[in-house]
């Protein structure tokens, strides 16, 4: 079961993984994170980047080594990893390796709610994404071509790893689209007609009626 942070933001963690290289202010961390694309990694916002930090220090898992101000610079303050810092860094990754968290696509959001466009309309959006997946596929498998060569495979790994869950969407939308094109997805016939007629079936109106639940 995944634990309750003190710092949840995944930001947290990349500030956490940032300091754990050198101590830095601020903004040295965004330009690091952005060197290193965290911000892809992690789905980074970066105007909570200051609230964050802060929130870490109040914690004590970072600290203020320095502050200084250079020319007519604003005065930057330049923080350290602490101890606790390391174990909640370590703590985490651990966590985010071995434990299962929900997570909720908008790809899947839009699947559950699919019905209410017409069957030759879902294949045609279908057919749009799985042609800006495999554009992706393409742009991702030419950077990891390139960069394999100078960048050892730990620092690339999540790069292999969003090339296997893109081809595996693409091997499933690709089926999906087969069975939508050539009329054996299951219940099309009613499908098209509830965009015909207007009328739900009556065993899905009673599907859907059986798991509406008081709250």
């Amino acid at each position: 079961m995944a634990k309750r942070r003190k710092v949840a933001n995944l930001l947290a963690l990349a500030v956490l993984s940032t300091l754990a290289h050198r101590p830095m202010h601020p903004y040295e961390m965004a330009a690091a994170m952005r060197g290193w694309n965290k911000e892809h990694d992690m789905g980074i916002k970066w105007g909570s980047l200051y609230t964050v930090v802060g929130n870490l220090a109040k914690h004590g898992l970072i600290q203020e080594l320095e502050s200084g101000r250079q020319g007519r610079r604003p005065e930057r303050t330049v923080y350290e990893i602490t101890e606790a810092g390391r174990e909640e860094l370590v703590d985490w990754t651990r966590e985010l390796l071995s434990v299962p968290h929900t997570e909720f696509p908008w790809f899947r959001a839009g699947l559950s709610v699919m019905a209410v466009l017409p069957p030759d309309d879902v294949a045609g959006l279908l057919t749009e994404r799985l042609a800006a997946i495999r554009k992706g596929i393409a742009g991702l498998e030419e950077l990891y071509e390139r960069d394999r060569a100078r960048v050892p495979r730990l620092l690339l790994i999540e790069v292999e790893y969003d090339l296997a869950i893109l081809k595996a969407e693409e091997d499933w939308i690709g089926a999906l689209l087969g069975e939508l094109t050539a009329g054996t997805f299951p219940g099309l016939p009613e499908w098209r007609t509830f965009h015909e007629t207007g009328e739900l079936p009556a065993e899905i109106k009673k599907l859907a009626e059986d798991h509406i639940t008081d709250i």
